[in-house]
């Protein structure tokens, strides 16, 4: 079926019929949203007149809206935010909320969709696990598959201490595997279909060859696009902290309000007496400043007024508590990452970028719908130790003293995090596969194939 022009928008394609997306990426979570955005990135400066649409399978995709605005992409198809952010596998309450908004409906408008766009033949790039992976394969057109969440260290690293100990039978499970993926994500990347399967580090991919899968590790595009410029000359001689309180709200206010709680009491560690605490805040744009200056100035932080020093690194707030300072930046995680001696992390991508920079972390669960306390024992094992998790502000405040007092402890931590999440450069290394295994080289202008997808 013909789409025109405006049948063309309401089904979330471009207005111009000379830009219909040649590639599909699906991608179900905002991690996997910000790594398939990585790629895209990569893959558009080998092609620049390749046309790409993308699926969010899961919220809105808004890490796509500015990419959107330069006209790189254009998020196509059904979306919809849901209450559990995309993290309905945590708690039945979670998938119980997430069913009761529609989540059936848009799973099958969606699958729909990618049925449509297989009938065209177009190609499909799916980022995440067995949501885009079967959606991808059940189009039928030919895909690669990026595997983002799993990794093999993950069962094969103990627990942290104090968390788990005895029988685990997830870790049975997956030792008798010899993998994370499960059995029928392998026929799904064994598909004829299937061009490339490519997984975040070299253990994982060796699991799947031993399962006759052609899988490869090259490389994890999440450490791609740090700029770290150095820290501002007046951030020496304090101890700069990097606190990431998640980007889902309101989970992430209940995040900063816990690992908030623990500052304090580390200034009246005698150890630190007389040093200037500095806490970067990086938040996401929501929710705004007159929300955060409400919780700080409930936990007895008092507004400092914004320096001009504070100012230039891109903070719009400053707060002070004794001989601790809280300066909160929206949207300046990448500028600020490598300045903090130590992470306070509830979060899920932006902690893995953060030790994979070589930066260790501290992590609190709460209550979630993400940052629950599974959710920190399994990021804490797949990054090695280099996140520890806590059970309370009191023990945050204890171990983050013992890590300011000992800087080799913190380094081979950071070690640790770059070992387990790999070198950068994995972006540009996907981008060269996925024009070798799934799209043609750059040639004449193809022509367009979503007549199809109305």
């Amino acid at each position: 079926m013909n789409i025109p022009g405006a049948d063309r928008i309401s089904h979330g394609l471009p207005p111009c019929a000379g830009q219909v997306p040649e590639l599909l990426v699906l991608s179900n979570g905002h991690g996997e949203d910000q790594i398939a955005l990585r790629v895209v990135e990569a893959l558009l400066v080998r092609q620049p007149q390749l046309h790409v649409g993308i699926l969010p399978l899961v919220g809105e995709g808004q890490a796509y809206a500015s990419a959107e605005a330069r006209g790189q992409l254009v998020r196509v198809g059904p979306r919809q935010a849901l209450p559990s952010g995309g993290f309905s596998n945590q708690s039945l309450r979670g998938l119980g909320r997430d069913l009761a908004a529609g989540l059936m409906g848009l799973s099958l408008r969606q699958w729909r969709w990618v049925r449509r766009w297989g009938a065209t033949g177009a190609p499909i790039l799916a980022v995440g696990d067995l949501l885009p992976l079967a959606f991808a394969w059940s189009s039928g057109s030919p895909f690669a598959f990026i595997g983002t969440p799993k990794s093999d260290y993950t069962w094969r690293t103990p627990p942290p201490e104090g968390w788990r100990s005895g029988w685990n039978p997830a870790d049975a499970y997956h030792r008798c595997k010899g993998s994370e993926w499960d059995p029928w994500e392998w026929g799904l990347m064994a598909s004829r279909s299937c061009r490339l399967v490519a997984v975040r580090d070299g253990l994982t991919a060796r699991g799947l060859r031993r399962h006759g899968l052609r899988a490869l590790a090259p490389g994890n595009p999440m450490l791609d696009g740090f700029a770290l410029p150095p820290p501002p000359i007046w951030l020496a001689g304090q101890r700069p902290l990097l606190l990431l309180p998640g980007s889902r709200v309101p989970e992430a206010l209940g995040n900063a309000r816990r690992l908030l709680a623990a500052i304090p009491l580390l200034g009246t560690d005698p150890h630190h007496s007389g040093t200037t605490i500095t806490v970067l805040l990086a938040c996401g744009r929501e929710p705004g400043l007159a929300a955060w200056a409400d919780l700080l100035e409930h936990q007895g932080w008092h507004p400092d007024g914004l320096d001009g020093e504070a100012a230039a690194i891109g903070a719009v707030g400053s707060w002070r508590q004794g001989c601790c300072r809280v300066l909160l930046g929206p949207g300046q995680f990448s500028r600020w990452a490598a300045w903090g001696e130590v992470g306070l992390a509830t979060a899920g991508t932006a902690t893995e970028q953060l030790v994979g920079l070589g930066i260790p972390a501290l992590s609190l669960p709460g209550p979630g719908p993400q940052f629950k306390a599974g959710f920190a024992c399994r990021q804490s094992r797949l990054l090695g130790g280099a996140v520890l998790p806590c059970r309370s502000p009191a023990e945050l405040a204890r171990r983050l003293s013992a890590l300011l007092r000992q800087p080799e402890q913190r380094r081979w931590l950071g070690q640790r995090g770059r070992q387990r999440m790999g070198r950068p450069g994995g972006s540009a290394r996907l981008a060269a596969l996925l024009e070798e295994h799934l799209l043609q080289p750059p040639q004449a202008p193809a022509v367009t194939q979503a007549a199809s997808l109305g």
